[in-house]
């Protein structure tokens, strides 16, 4: 028999919850992004505690490879959790997401780093790290479809953009408290401990959370599926084992999703590690950037949702994809060059040149440790360059040349590790990096940006392009993928396109992308990887993404 509560109206479920669903899905999210986006915000102060037995631009890969490692994860909760939230419930899975996500953050705040417990450091910090990833990859669906399953017709778009600004509120957050504490901490003491607080006061947005949390009832979609019996038995068999839902899945990955990982994650984790590692802004200076371009433009979120409403989904988010492959070459050259005019105008005036047998030269990554990169003449060149976020220029040479530096019409030529060795080789290694360091310096090359001269204004309008781009695709996108979906295999069906996208296509995009910078010596070498996955996108959305925004979601 049918009780009341199962039976509840449309209608009265909506007016009951309406803003409670809004305002708890989204507050409960923005904590879990707070927590996620910690890795990325101090990834160099989990290099140097985490990952110290190795050199600093294989430390610094590493410690975004473990930031990349919960992205890596994400798909698998979603598996877990996409099954869970459409057998049992949409409200139930919210709880042990978030339950998961906090104490797993808690956890980094108190565990010893390389210094104390050795190897065991950093790979405990990576079993936490694949925690979260499981947490998040049950978080997202679930809060789309909860938001949209109560939305009335006409307003999908508006009401789930509300759950899309969690992850920049998330990111603020974070990024506002790392701030704070760079600014009123001196830098050793930050370094030394202030940087775990973030992590420890997880706790108390943990215990926030839950609270508001508990106070959800269950979706009234899925209380009338479950109501007459509709509910599936098998999602994931049903989601992924037929033919004709899962080429709704493929199309929905690669015809939109994979666009908007890279287009999300290009406006706001990787300009983070690129004012930071190639502009050379100070991390403070960096982070306030970021967090004042990404709340300048959260109200295009709602106002790109609101509009998909209107004109359709598929328009706004195939333009975003346009744009950003011709785009983002010029303006991340523009971001370098108002961040570091002085860099800009060295790379310009004096570019550097590599001239080595490219057979000697090895990638400059190694992942335990080993390689001190000093047995050929090309890789020491390359090894101090990559260490300095140098941009150069890799000519080809005979075989058995060794390597040199040319900075303008500078040139210095690299030690012959062939004829050196012991204290011999580390003193002629150490001449020559005195030497090339002095050549740049003399050619304008800076250390570090000066805070003088980084155009803030300049920077903030960029990084406000790269948000509004990110803004028109993932506006609309949760209404999208719970548009594309029948409802016994919605939370399923989504949530595993939208974390292979954004877990895997776009979380690894800051490690792919500074490790094809560390390879080539070309800092906007790794843009490639976003530009490609874009226009990947466009094609495929163009050609084979449905319009949805008039679909009926009850079925």
């Amino acid at each position: 028999m049918t009780t009341d509560s199962e039976a509840l109206p449309a209608e009265e479920a909506k007016g009951q919850n309406e803003k409670l669903v809004i305002a708890a899905s989204s507050l409960g999210t923005i904590f879990e992004w707070y927590d996620f986006y910690l890795y990325g915000l101090l990834a160099s102060s989990i290099s140097v505690h985490f990952f110290s037995g190795v050199n600093a631009t294989t430390g610094f890969i590493l410690a975004l490879m473990a930031f990349a490692a919960g992205f890596a994860i994400r798909p698998f909760g979603a598996l877990v959790f996409g099954r869970v939230g459409d057998i049992v419930g949409r409200k139930n899975t919210f709880l042990v997401t978030m339950a998961i996500m906090g104490l797993s953050t808690f956890a980094v705040g108190f565990l010893p780093g390389y210094d104390s417990i050795g190897i065991a450091a950093p790979i405990i910090l990576m079993l936490l790290r694949l925690l979260q990833g499981l947490a998040i990859g049950g978080e997202y669906g679930g809060a789309a479809v909860y938001i949209a399953e109560h939305a009335p017709p006409g307003k999908r778009g508006f009401y789930t953009s509300f759950i899309q600004t969690t992850a920049m509120l998330g990111l603020i957050i974070a990024s506002s408290f790392v701030v704070s504490l760079r600014l009123f901490m001196d830098a050793d003491s930050f370094d030394a401990w202030g940087w775990r607080l973030p992590f420890l006061f997880s706790i108390v947005l943990l215990s926030v959370a839950l609270w508001i949390r508990l106070q959800l009832e269950e979706s009234p979609v899925f209380q009338r599926m479950k109501a007459a019996g509709a509910t599936s038995k098998a999602p994931l068999k049903e989601a992924f084992g037929e033919w004709r839902n899962l080429k709704v899945v493929l199309i929905a990955l690669f015809g939109a999703v994979a666009g908007q990982a890279v287009i999300g994650f290009a406006a706001h984790l990787y300009p983070l590690f690129y004012l930071e590692k190639i502009a050379r802004v100070d991390g403070a200076t960096a982070n306030f950037l970021v967090a004042t371009a990404l709340t300048l433009i959260i109200p295009s979120f709602v106002f790109f949702g609101w509009l998909s409403d209107r004109i359709g989904r598929k328009p706004i988010m195939m333009s975003a994809c346009v744009v950003a492959v011709f785009a983002y070459f010029p303006l991340y050259q523009a971001l370098v060059a108002a961040a570091n005019p002085a860099m800009a105008a060295a790379i310009e005036r004096a570019p550097v040149t590599v001239v080595a047998d490219a057979r000697e030269c090895s990638f400059q990554f190694d992942p335990i440790g080993q390689n001190r990169f000093d047995a050929t003449s090309c890789d020491i060149v390359k090894a101090y360059l990559a260490r300095s976020g140098i941009n150069y220029i890799n000519i080809d040479a005979a075989s058995r040349t060794i390597a040199e530096v040319r900075i303008g019409d500078d040139v210095h030529v690299a030690p012959d590790p062939a004829i050196l060795d012991g204290d011999a080789k580390t003193a002629a290694i150490a001449r020559f990096q005195n030497e090339v360091q002095g050549g740049l310096t003399r050619a304008g090359y800076p250390k570090d940006a000066d805070p003088a001269q980084v155009d803030k204004l300049k920077v903030i309008g960029i990084l406000c392009i790269f948000g509004v781009l990110a803004t028109m695709v993932y506006g609309p996108l949760a209404a999208l993928l719970v548009e594309l979906f029948p409802a016994r295999i919605r939370y399923s069906s989504l949530s595993l396109p939208y974390h292979i996208g954004n877990g895997w296509i776009g979380g690894f995009m800051p490690t792919i992308g500074f490790a094809m910078v560390a390879a080539t010596g070309n800092i906007y070498q790794g843009l490639w990887y976003a530009v490609v996955v874009a226009a990947v996108t466009a094609v495929v959305g163009i050609l084979f993404l449905p319009e949805t925004y008039k679909r009926d979601i009850e079925a």
